[in-house]
């Protein structure tokens, strides 16, 4: 979490919404990644996507078995439906998202559907510091 950490500050820098994502495979990190939105104009453009999208090119398929992904924000419905079609096994999670979180705040798209896969949620992961960035930078925002 610590490394979607340093990416959420990376984010914060380019003016993004600081949200990290890290795959990691046999203890090994696969991609790092984070919010790039508005420099890309482009909606899909989150953390988790990129991430997804990046570690499916380096291991050679869209299926990311034995891979897990941390995040320092609750993935929304659009992330939480690419964490669970690309097979991710285990999403650990800092802060959760009460405006648009879809693994447990606004719905659960882990827990309440049964889908062909599971994905097992860990939440709380340096909850205190994946909000923090958050709360800073919305609060220079306003």
């Amino acid at each position: 979490m610590k490394k979607a950490l340093e990416e959420a500050q990376k984010a914060f820098e380019m003016d993004e919404v600081p949200v990290g994502a890290v795959i990691v495979r046999n203890g090994k990190i696969i991609s790092a990644t984070h919010n790039r939105r508005e420099i890309s104009k482009d909606a899909t453009a989150h953390a988790e996507m990129l991430a997804i999208r990046e570690a499916c090119e380096i291991l050679g398929s869209w299926r990311l078995i034995d891979c897990d992904m941390y995040v320092t924000l609750e993935p929304c419905v659009m992330c939480s439906g690419a964490i669970l079609q690309a097979r991710i096994e285990r999403l650990y999670i800092g802060a959760m998202d009460p405006k648009g979180g879809a693994a447990g705040s606004i719905l659960d798209l882990f827990e309440d559907y049964h889908f062909n896969h599971k994905t097992q949620v860990i939440k709380g992961i340096l909850e205190e510091e994946c909000g923090q960035i958050l709360k800073k930078y919305f609060k220079e925002k306003r």
